[in-house]
This record gives structure tokens, sequence and C-alpha cells, in this order.
């Protein structure tokens, strides 16, 4: 099993056009305590925070409504929020940390939409930048942090929260606030803007020919860990939280069929959770390492994304352009050494 480190990795080889249905925009701002604690997306006196700055209409293109978009949804990952609904449907998975060193999803649908998803939560600086990639994405999440309401306001995206579309989301009567919060996906697109709208930059195909064999691979933040191991019957990476198998609320395995980690900047952001807690920002554009698991081998790779409106490419020391399995893709940020 091979395990990255925080700031550093020690490897083991052993054999690795849909319209949008859209309320105008008040995001709710309540700043999300992913701390071990996890508190309530708040501001930090327990009262929502609603952005009344109207949204002006934007250009057309990829992403917009000529040019249907993909739906991303914020999702919670506390030990509280698990098992997640709706996660095998997106196309991809993104992972980031957050406060008190622990992690969130990003899940990413744009070639089907699940019936429900979540539990939702709150968004990130950080994920503005991410988003850039997408035109102008439709982004679902619980609220934010009040200073960071101007900037989601200013992004090129499509806010959707509880109060701008309160028919949108329901509440979990058996599940605890607030980890209980689910999207309804049909309440705001008609039907999946389809595989067209995932301007990642990534390339499905054959491997290359390198890699090396392997069987698991394991991700630590500070406080949450994720091991990903190869399994030969489903030709799929299983994936493992904090030593657990995920699973979703239908009792599914959670299995990518590519898991990409990128080695990337975290830094401190401008903002911090009510507990005061820094919120780290996880810096998407640029280059550096990654690896790359598809096929039970592990592939090392470099990544490029020179600015937030491009996708993120991936090439092997060769030069090769790195293809991925089809399949679910889930993109892991490891704070690089």
């Amino acid at each position: 099993m091979a395990t990255v480190g925080r700031a550093r990795r020690t490897r083991t080889r052993r054999g690795t056009a849909a319209r949008v249905l859209l309320a105008a925009v008040t995001a709710a701002g309540l700043a999300a305590g992913c701390t071990l604690s996890d508190g309530p997306d708040d501001d930090g006196r327990g009262s929502p925070r609603q952005s009344s700055q109207p949204r002006e209409p934007r250009e057309s293109g990829p992403g917009t409504p000529d040019g249907a978009p993909v739906l991303a949804v914020k999702i919670d990952n506390a030990r509280a929020a698990r098992p997640h609904t709706g996660l095998t449907q997106a196309d991809v998975v993104y992972v980031e940390q957050v406060e008190g060193g622990m992690s969130r999803l990003m899940a990413v649908y744009a070639s089907r939409l699940p019936d429900s998803v979540g539990p939702v939560r709150s968004a990130r600086e950080s994920d503005l930048e991410l988003l850039r990639q997408f035109g102008r994405p439709v982004l679902a999440f619980s609220g934010a942090q009040g200073k960071l309401l101007p900037l989601i306001d200013r992004a090129p995206l499509e806010a959707v929260t509880p109060e701008s579309a309160p028919g949108a989301f329901v509440r979990d009567a058996g599940r605890p606030a607030p980890y209980n919060l689910y999207l309804r996906p049909g309440r705001v697109q008609d039907e999946p803007p389809g595989p067209a709208a995932l301007t990642t930059g990534f390339r499905f195909g054959r491997p290359p020919a390198a890699g090396v064999p392997e069987d698991a691979l394991t991700v630590r933040y500070p406080a949450a860990r994720y091991t990903f191991t190869w399994s030969d019957a489903r030709d799929r990476w299983l994936v493992s939280m904090d030593g657990a198998p995920a699973l979703t609320t239908e009792g599914e395995r959670l299995a990518p069929a590519t898991v990409v980690v990128q080695y990337v900047t975290v830094r401190r952001s401008d903002f911090q959770d009510f507990l005061g807690n820094n919120t780290p920002y996880t810096e998407t554009v640029g280059s550096g390492e990654a690896t790359v698991l598809r096929g039970g081998r592990a592939y090392e790779a470099r990544w490029d994304r020179p600015n937030a409106e491009d996708g993120t490419t991936f090439t092997t020391g060769s030069g090769e352009r790195m293809n991925f399995a089809r399949g679910q893709v889930w993109v892991v940020y490891a704070k690089a050494s």
C-alpha cells in the first residue's frame, strides 16, 4: 500500500440543452465549521446571512443557458454526514481540505442526475477557482461565510441555496442537523447537460505503457484519511474513509474508475470559521506532480492548469498525455511537499 502524507509520501509497490430552473441568487451565509466537532453553517452568531446583490446577465458560451451547465454540489464529509447520497452518479468527485484538517467533497454532474444529493454543506473560497473551468456552472450549497458572499455574487456561476431555491432542498428528519440537508437536482435542472459540459481537460482512453502495479494508496489529511484499494472483481478502486468502507445510503460501495492524487499548494485564506479556524485555500491553477490510479496500476504524472478558465491536463514523465479510464473520476487534492 502506498501512503501519501501531508508533506511527503512513501510508496510501497505491491502489485495499483438542458435549461436551468434557478431562483435569483440570495446566497445564505453560514460559515462552515469543518472542525473536529464540525459546527453549524452560520456566521458565528447562529443566524443565516443572505446576499441581496442581484445577478447580472452573463454572456453565453460553454456552461451558460445556451450551452447547458454542469451541476456542482458541495457535500459534507464529517463522520456524521455519512453515508452519502447521490455520489455514484457524479462524473467527477473533488476532495479538498477544510478547517480543522478535515475534508469536504464537490460532486460534479453532467451525464446523469440523481434523485437526491447530500448532505449539502457550505461553499469555500477555493471552490470559485475550481469551478471557473466549467464556464457558468450551477453550484448548490447550504450557505457561506458572510465575507465570502460578495465573491460568490460576482463569480461566473449560478448559486442555488435553500434561501434562493427552497423547493430544491429537503431536510431528512431521521438525521441530525446540519447533516440532513439534501438537494433534489430535478428541481434545479430539467435534465443533465451531457458529457460535453465537462470541460475538465481530462482525456479518456487506453493507459500509457508506464506505471507500476499498485493495490492500494492512502491519502492523509491532518484529521481525515482516504484509502483507494484496487478490486479486480469490480475493475474499480474501492474507497475507504477514515478506515471504514465508504458506502452510499443504498449500501453501495463508492468505487471510481480513476483516482487522481493531485499535489497542490494549500495555503491560508482570508477566511475562518465561527470557531476561529482558518479556512485553507487549495490552489488548483498552476502545475505540479500527480499520481494517477487506473486499472490496478499507479502512474506518476505532471498536471498543468495555466488559467482558471482552463481544464487540467495530465502528462506522463515522457510528455505523453495521460488517459483516464472511462467512468467516475476522483480528484484528491493533497498538499505538495
